[in-house]
């Protein structure tokens, strides 16, 4: 290996190819095995990108984070690739066109708006559960969502034609961050780069929170909102402070039948409660050996849930095994292991690389476990389920109508988190393979569903034999998306409905997914729990979600026998078998290939043109108006309404929900006012490119409390000069028509959930100005930035219960544009309605530079406009 002009370069040799590469060996010297991985990564990224002094100052800080193990410092990180799903990249395209439009009407080529980076988008988000335990459920349930998103559809083919570099991936091609793993992800890659072929780390960015569970093959990449994307996509690095690295020391091994799931929700509980938002985690130590790259994706997965920026394993020999099973060439693997050997980024079991903090996690010490039924932090044995629902204190109301008190409505194997992984979902065949033979069913009432993450799940369990052993018991596949995770499960049985109307039952959603928030599943389930796809189906088979799975059977035989758990649960011998039996390799490229074909999806018509052609009748598509250069920063000294007081813990689906629109709602009746259908108005997240259905589905949950009108209907307010109590919409118009500002207060981790740009983009759209709270969640913070609107870091002890605000009280904020600062002071008084005043000190939730930058543009949008019209 032999340096080049370039002191920041060497060149790597492999079977005869010369190789450029970022020299991070040779910058570091000695101090690289102490440094964390992700930090080499993203030195690596600085090496490439950065020049002159800029990257000599990025170079020193990142060599002086081993002093303190945190940093002040920033940097510019530019990702190779960005990855979308079909509801987040629609409203990042819709601005795009809306922006195409801006500059064709200001005597700019509107051509010159494109991407530069590859964007790939999956379209994932919309398949919905229609028909289920079914012969021909999954083509039924992709033609329903065909029909119903064709508006949409064709709009994604627009920006696939009219933009540079877009890829979109047709309905049926699996969920996103499985594509990521099985088809996207190269780990190492080639560039060109001044005549010259670089050989790079695959580094990306998402615009989902899970994006992190490629993480577990070794890519760095994490989620981003919408807004953020955007000025990647074209061509703007994205600026980070040098983030403290939290190491996860992992010891021993698993035991037999306890499964990846198990892992990651030990993982999300211990972090969540050692506080890591927005920091990064790194896995070490002896026991990450132990783990399959499959298994480390689950636990990557849930980086989120703890509230981490990454879940990081590096590359070691199992990652090559996975490349290897899903089809990737031999050149490709030789590549990866030669590149990350040579580059010092290759995992050794036995160091101890320096972290700001660290824990250990024994996975001897590893049991079956669920989460729920409101977080996915809250972990409980298997067998603790009835004792966490006791808690809820539901009372039935009357007869239980042949239904349990706490019923199983959904049971469904779902999302990426728990589908990716071959082992999980070939465990979850064996138990079903168990329960068929001894005569099995799931009750009526239970709603089941099987959607994995790939198409190639179909070959291989077909393969293994279980495919018609999981259809037996009902749990036969749906579709290839995201279904019942991202709150698309389709419409609850008759049975449970019934009951929950008449008071008889508070009904709970099992499911093998990432979250279990009230109300995201489905609107009108407030209870979830989530565990391993084996779990749920011994929970759907019981039929009630407060059984005791470790100490009462799972049913009883015809003949009075009891079925408990540990009869049903697959041995590791059993899973390894299945696996050698259904895995090959060609499996999933050919499978991918064949879904990319997708009929249905290629007849849609599509327009053609650097222009999009809005249709005024729509109501998919609508013009927004915040893509205009006339919007504005919204810093400055001003007194201001609080339109919402909340509490803590609200989410991106509290404030943007994706779920079903329901038909009683005030949603509806828009829309069916425009001419939409009221029993078939899909969901919210189908409607995210028209920007009036979604700032009148802002804070549309049941539950959420507005503590300034905590009896108001769903997404109602109180506007406080007329004391009226009014559509949240409406009385921002108010507001608005009056000259007057508004803003909203909440307490700890606002915005925690999906990474959804509209939980900004609807604030923004009501007028708020900053949003005042204890703590924010990494990506929406982002996107409040992204929209011009300040995130405030209230002081501790000084949250919405302390502040006690009532109506008629205001909040005057002093954040002029020439004071902001990354984390500087902000004034804030309380003017109570009784004339009092109440001093305090906010801190600006504010980064970098670039995020102030952002602010005193107004935002995202207005910035790309204003350099692409070269003002």
């Amino acid at each position: 290996m032999e340096n080049t002009e370039n002191p920041f370069s060497r060149i790597l040799e492999l079977d005869g190819v010369r190789y450029h590469a970022a020299d991070v060996p040779g910058v570091l010297g000695e101090c690289l095995p102490r440094l964390p991985v992700v930090l080499r990564l993203l030195l690596e990224n600085v090496l490439r990108h950065m020049e002159g002094q800029e990257r000599d100052a990025a170079v020193a800080a990142l060599r002086a984070w081993l002093d303190h193990g945190s940093s002040e410092a920033e940097i510019a990180f530019q990702p190779g690739r960005v990855l979308m799903h079909d509801t987040t990249s629609t409203p990042a395209l819709v601005d795009i066109a809306a922006m195409r439009d801006a500059l064709h009407e200001e005597g700019v080529d509107p051509a010159v708006l494109n991407p530069v980076l590859p964007v790939d988008v999956s379209v994932d988000h919309s398949l919905a559960v229609e028909a289920y335990a079914a012969p021909g459920a999954a083509q039924a349930n992709l033609e329903h969502e065909i029909r119903r998103n064709a508006e949409r559809y064709r709009f994604l083919r627009w920006a696939s034609r009219a933009l540079a570099h877009v890829t979109i991936h047709p309905p049926g091609t699996g969920i996103m961050h499985t594509i990521n793993l099985e088809q996207l992800a190269t780990v190492v890659t080639t560039e060109e780069r001044g005549g010259r072929l670089w050989a790079v780390p695959d580094m990306m960015l998402g615009t989902d929170s899970h994006t992190p569970m490629v993480n577990g093959i070794g890519v760095l990449g994490w989620g981003v909102g919408g807004l953020e994307a955007q000025t990647v996509m074209f061509g703007m690095p994205t600026m980070l402070r040098i983030p403290d690295v939290i190491g996860v020391r992992l010891t021993g091994a698993l035991h037999p039948g306890v499964q990846a799931s198990d892992l990651a929700l030990v993982a999300t509980q211990r972090l969540r409660a050692l506080g890591v938002a927005g920091e990064f985690v790194e896995y070490f130590g002896p026991g990450v050996s132990t783990l399959t790259a499959g298994q480390r994706s689950v636990v990557a997965n849930m980086a989120p849930e703890y509230g981490a920026t990454t879940g990081y394993f590096a590359v070691d020999g199992q990652t090559l095994d996975y490349l290897r099973a899903t089809g990737r060439s031999p050149q490709r693997v030789a590549l990866v292991e030669a590149y990350m050997r040579a580059q010092g980024l290759w995992f050794d079991p036995q160091a101890q690389p320096r972290y700001t903090r660290q824990i250990e996690i024994d996975l001897d010490a590893v049991g079956w476990h669920i989460a729920g039924p409101r977080r996915p932090q809250d972990l409980l044995d298997y067998g603790d389920s009835a004792r966490a629902l006791q808690a809820v204190g539901f009372v039935a109301s009357g007869a239980q109508a042949g239904l349990p008190r706490h019923a199983v409505a959904l049971a469904a194997i779902t999302s990426c988190t728990n589908t990716s992984d071959p082992a999980l979902l070939v465990a979850a065949g064996l138990v079903a393979r168990k329960a068929r033979a001894l005569g099995l069913k799931v009750p009526a009432w239970v709603k089941t569903s099987l959607a994995p993450g790939s198409p190639a799940a179909a070959s291989y369990l077909a393969r293994a034999g279980l495919l018609q052993d999981l259809e037996a018991v009902g749990f036969g596949i749906v579709g290839y998306g995201c279904t019942t995770c991202i709150g698309n499960p389709g419409p609850l049985t008759e049975p449970v409905r019934q009951a929950q109307r008449a008071g008889q039952a508070k009904a709970v959603a099992i499911l093998s997914g990432n979250r279990n928030f009230p109300g995201r599943v489905h609107p009108d389930i407030e209870l979830s729990f989530i565990m391993s796809p084996s779990l749920v189906i011994a929970f759907g088979l019981a039929g009630d979600a407060a059984r005791n799975l470790r100490l009462e059977p799972v049913q009883h035989l015809a003949d009075g026998r009891p079925v408990f758990l540990v009869d049903l649960m697959p041995t590791r011998e059993e899973v390894q078998a299945a696996l050698a039996l259904g895995l090959h390799p060609q499996d999933f490229g050919r499978d991918f290939a064949r879904a990319t074909l997708n009929p249905a999806w290629h007849a849609l018509k599509a327009p053609e043109g650097p222009l999009f052609p809005w249709d005024a009748r729509s109501t998919a598509l609508r013009r927004p108006p915040f893509a205009a250069m006339s919007e504005g920063s919204q810093l400055g000294r001003y007194q201001a309404h609080p339109l919402l007081v909340v509490g803590d813990d609200i989410t991106t689906d509290h404030i943007s929900p994706a779920s079903a629109i329901p038909p009683d709602s005030l949603v509806a009746d828009f829309l069916v006012e425009r001419g939409d259908d009221r029993g078939d108005l899909n969901v919210f997240a189908s409607r995210r490119g028209n920007w009036e259905v979604m700032v009148r589905a802002a804070f549309h949950s049941k539950t959420l409390k507005n503590l300034l009108a905590p009896g108001a209907p769903v997404a109602h307010g109180l506007h406080a000069p007329s004391g009226e109590i009014a559509p949240l919409w409406d009385i921002a118009q108010r507001y608005r028509k009056a000259g007057q500002s508004v803003v909203l207060v909440a307490g700890e981790r606002y915005g925690t959930g999906s990474s959804r740009d509209w939980a900004a983009k609807g604030q923004r759209l009501l007028g708020i100005r900053a949003v005042l709270a204890l703590s924010f969640e990494r990506i929406h913070r982002s996107n409040l930035i992204g929209m011009g609107i300040v995130p405030l870091r209230l002081p501790a002890g000084m949250g919405p219960q302390e502040l006690a605000l009532q109506p008629g009280d205001r909040i005057e904020i002093d954040a002029p544009s020439d004071a902001l600062a990354p984390r500087c002071a902000v004034p804030v008084r309380i003017l109570r309605g009784d004339g009092s005043v109440q001093a305090l000190q906010a801190t600006a939730a504010v980064e970098t530079q670039l995020e102030a930058g952002l602010l005193r543009s107004g935002g995202v949008i207005p910035s790309i406009l204003r350099q692409a019209a070269g003002r």
